[in-house]
């Protein structure tokens, strides 16, 4: 069993920036790919962001392209999401999930993620 705990999200103004964390315990950190959901009311749970065990390749949604990145420290358990250059549109709650594949074959669909967070709010206002 891995435990995900995330921390950072709050309320920042359009063009505005945010760094999510989620730390990990329980089982071993190791051989785990990581990756960053989000969810705004109403709308299915969406991949975000994603970076695998192997080689540490990282992989985002075309809508966030340029403005996010997200990265993982290993002797943490600990893996973060750098939010830059904030829209209104990216409001919603931030969930941090775990794949057990370690090349990351499972960390873009929600239907194959192994263990999830309980979220952040990150709202994003005009």
């Amino acid at each position: 069993q891995v435990q995900l705990v995330e921390s950072g999200g709050g309320l920042v103004q359009a063009g505005g920036s945010l760094r999510l964390s989620c730390a990990a315990s329980g089982r071993t950190f190791s051989g785990y790919s990581m990756a960053w959901f989000r969810q705004a009311p109403g709308q299915e749970r969406e991949f975000v962001a994603g970076i695998t065990w192997v080689g540490a390749r990282t992989y985002y949604a075309d809508s966030v392209k340029g403005r996010f990145t997200i990265s993982r420290d290993n002797a943490k358990n600990t893996v973060y999401l750098q939010m830059n250059s904030l829209k209104p549109e990216d409001t919603a709650v931030y969930y941090c999930a775990a794949d057990s594949r370690p090349a990351g074959w499972g960390m873009r669909t929600a239907e194959t993620i192994d263990y999830w967070g309980q979220g952040t709010q990150v709202t994003v206002s005009s």
